[in-house]
């Protein structure tokens, strides 16, 4: 754990509220969901790609069917022949491989119908701009695509990619001065250019938002709650108290299950009742 995140922990929700920054994850999918023109922007730039025609997932949660595991994703964009999802990620997790693995199977299942064919998948992207060097190589980008292990060239071609941006090494090194100027905004608030200054403007907006400061101080305190009295102590009951909680404040599934350590099918069959209430 990095000191800064050893820091963060230690605000109350208001200081965090305060403080925070593009680099807030939630602060970071307010913005990018409210202002598609500048995650496609960002996309592009980072990927060196031209979306044609972009649309913005309008439902939050992909559920695949009843016996598979739903996922939120922070920003799901889809093009004419392409699929992104991007976030920002503060700290290592551990898990952010498998992450990326299951939310480009997620993407690929919702966008095959019935009936077509596989060559009709788009081309998917899945994008973490990450705070920390989760690989330790001291690269600006890790690019992933599955290659043949035997000769290290053969490509198999199934048009995926995974992509994780280090952000304090891209911000020093990346040879994009657009691109480069947008990790320094991400991880010092400082904006010199006309996009990093509109995304400045689109998180004080975002923080002048009193319905989603709500949502943040009870996803905050509640996350707090589920730790303390939920999680390390395996106290079910209370953790699913929490996840209730955090279900009337329109927090994601996907964070309440991570925060409170319950199954995401259990989050899920939570918030049947708390429609159904």
């Amino acid at each position: 754990m990095s000191i800064s995140t050893q820091k963060q922990e230690k605000l109350t929700p208001e200081q965090k509220w305060e403080q925070a920054t593009l680099a807030n994850n939630f602060i970071f999918y307010k913005v990018m969901r409210h202002h598609p023109d500048a995650c496609q922007h960002l996309i592009e730039m980072l990927l060196d790609v031209k979306i044609e025609k972009m649309e913005m997932h309008n439902e939050e949660v992909l559920d695949i069917d009843h016996d598979s595991k739903g996922v939120r994703l922070d920003v799901y964009v889809k093009d004419t022949n392409k699929m992104y999802d991007i976030e920002v990620q503060s700290t290592d997790t551990k898990e952010l491989p498998e992450r990326a693995r299951y939310y480009q199977d997620v993407m690929d299942l919702s966008s095959l119908n019935k009936g077509d064919f596989y060559k009709d998948l788009k081309d998917s992207y899945v994008i973490f701009l990450c705070l920390e060097d989760i690989f330790h190589k001291g690269l600006p980008v890790y690019t992933f695509e599955n290659i043949c292990k035997e000769d290290l060239e053969t490509k198999l071609n199934d048009r995926t990619q995974k992509c994780f941006f280090i952000a304090d090494i891209c911000a020093k090194i990346i040879e994009d001065k657009e691109t480069r100027s947008f990790f320094e905004f991400l991880i010092s608030n400082k904006a010199n250019n006309k996009y990093t200054k509109d995304l400045k403007e689109y998180v004080i907006d975002a923080k002048h938002n009193t319905q989603w400061r709500v949502q943040y101080m009870t996803w905050e305190r509640q996350q707090a709650y589920a730790f303390e009295n939920g999680r390390i102590e395996g106290k079910d009951e209370k953790a699913r108290e929490a996840a209730q909680n955090l279900l009337k404040e329109k927090i994601s599934p996907e964070i309440i299950a991570r925060c409170t350590g319950l199954k995401l099918e259990e989050v899920l069959e939570l918030e049947k009742e708390v429609l159904a209430g």
